[in-house]
């Protein structure tokens, strides 16, 4: 008779109880809120920094959203099984939605990694788990509502990650959550309907139709339309252009030999500088057109790569260019990736990455989610993240640990409340910053 080895996740419990998952306490190390947000607009672009603060003023879960950096500092100093997956970094449910495969299937799936990093699994779904309870606090839900959406989340990732840990190892990493066949298994009307919006929504925008959104034409010749402070050109367009002729070069060293070819037959007409979300406000990003011989469109979304936010409190990267750990940490983690998604080196030795813009994007209607459908979207989260865990870290020991019993998800939970209360403390201490004129901000 064969003996069964017990799984060794069912070990860890004894250094790492599941119910230590729901402590949270503060560092004595910890920054002000005033300290941390000056530290991380460092060498972003001065004039934008105020705007940034402007987005991260407008509630606690846009502050959020942009404190990646401060939360990876807690979490640092609080326990963990040291199981380590490819960490998204900054993931929260807006770090989510559909896009297209380059078979133009849309699918839904992890958006976000600009501080993608191998990191222990418990980051990715604490700061998950928060973010939704600071969503459903915003969108006015009941407490036991807003603790239940992370609870409910938790669940989700469990049951998944024993599945998938189960799961045939190239099933698991052909799997896509399919926007289509997320259509046909929903049970709400409500969010069939919601669901059926966005992929009508995502199918028509199309580069072309894009094209005519942000274009304008001047004397005949097409250029990205000007929409201070958001989308503008900088002052010398001529150096810029060299700038990414240059690196554009470089950029195609970093794609397959077929997606070079096609690429080829694209030429820049146009750059511009453009602000975009809100962790992201003041670093340097630009939006390129280009066209072909057939004048057709082609946007690319230049962005600028930073050191990742876990660094200090991990492993340093085994990338020593920002740009292609961002890369190959979303081609590990999706389930397919846009096709012309590379990296480069551009001016001041500045890492970049570059993917297409706005592709038959779909971003969550979060502010307008009522329980029944933020509940349907927590649920789904925690299983796509549960899939990107299992292909990147040992799913049979993580799934070992957390059983089969809801002591993880309700641990986890009580975090989420616990940060969430914190969150909204660190947003009004930012306020107060604001208002005192420690920190400017521009709300547009």
């Amino acid at each position: 008779m064969a003996i069964i080895s017990p799984n060794p996740g069912k070990k860890i419990r004894d250094q790492v109880p599941r119910t230590s998952q729901g402590d949270f306490t503060l560092s004595p190390k910890r920054p002000t809120i005033l300290q941390a947000i000056n530290a991380s607009n460092h060498d972003r672009v001065p004039d934008l920094i105020p705007i940034r603060c402007g987005r991260m003023s407008v509630s606690p879960f846009a502050f959020y959203r942009g404190t990646a950096d401060i939360m990876a500092h807690d979490l640092s100093s609080l326990p963990h099984t040291s199981l380590q997956v490819q960490a998204m970094g900054d993931c929260h449910l807006m770090n989510f939605g559909g896009f297209a495969t380059p078979e133009r299937n849309l699918i839904f799936d992890a958006n976000d990694f600009d501080e993608t990093l191998p990191a222990p699994w418990e980051w990715d779904i604490k700061r998950l788990a928060t973010s939704f309870v600071l969503a459903a606090r915003h969108n006015n839900m009941r407490e036991t509502d807003a603790k239940q959406m992370a609870i409910d989340l938790v669940l989700a990732y469990r049951t998944a990650m024993a599945e998938y840990a189960q799961m045939n190892t190239l099933d698991l990493w052909y799997m896509k959550f399919e926007m289509q066949d997320l259509l046909n298994k929903a049970r709400s009307e409500k969010v069939k309907t919601m669901l059926r919006d966005a992929m009508d929504k995502a199918q028509k925008s199309t580069p072309e139709k894009v094209f005519y959104k942000i274009t304008q034409s001047v004397l005949g010749n097409f250029e990205i339309q000007d929409q201070h402070p958001l989308i503008y050109h900088p002052i010398d367009l001529v150096k810029q252009k060299k700038m990414v002729h240059d690196f554009l070069g470089r950029y195609l060293d970093t794609l397959q030999d077929d997606r070079r070819f096609l690429f080829s037959q694209y030429r820049v007409i146009d750059i511009a500088l453009k602000v975009v979300g809100v962790g992201s406000v003041g670093t340097r990003c630009l939006v390129a057109l280009l066209m072909n011989a057939k004048d057709e469109p082609l946007f690319m979304q230049v962005k600028e790569a930073r050191t990742s936010v876990l660094e200090a409190y991990t492993e340093k990267s085994k990338y020593r260019h920002n740009g292609e750990r961002i890369v190959q940490g979303q081609r590990l983690v999706q389930a397919a990736s846009d096709m012309f998604l590379g990296w480069s080196t551009g001016m001041e030795n500045r890492h970049f990455y570059l993917r297409q813009l706005r592709d038959r994007k779909i971003a969550p209607d979060v502010e307008h989610f009522d329980k029944e459908v933020m509940a349907a979207y927590a649920g789904l989260c925690g299983r796509v993240l549960a899939r990107a865990h299992a292909k990147t870290g040992p799913g049979d020991v993580i799934s070992g640990y957390l059983g089969k019993s809801d002591i993880a998800d309700e641990a986890i939970g009580k975090f989420a409340v616990a940060y969430a209360d914190q969150t909204e403390k660190d947003y009004s201490e930012f306020l107060k910053a604001i208002k005192a004129g420690k920190l400017k901000a521009e709300v547009i």
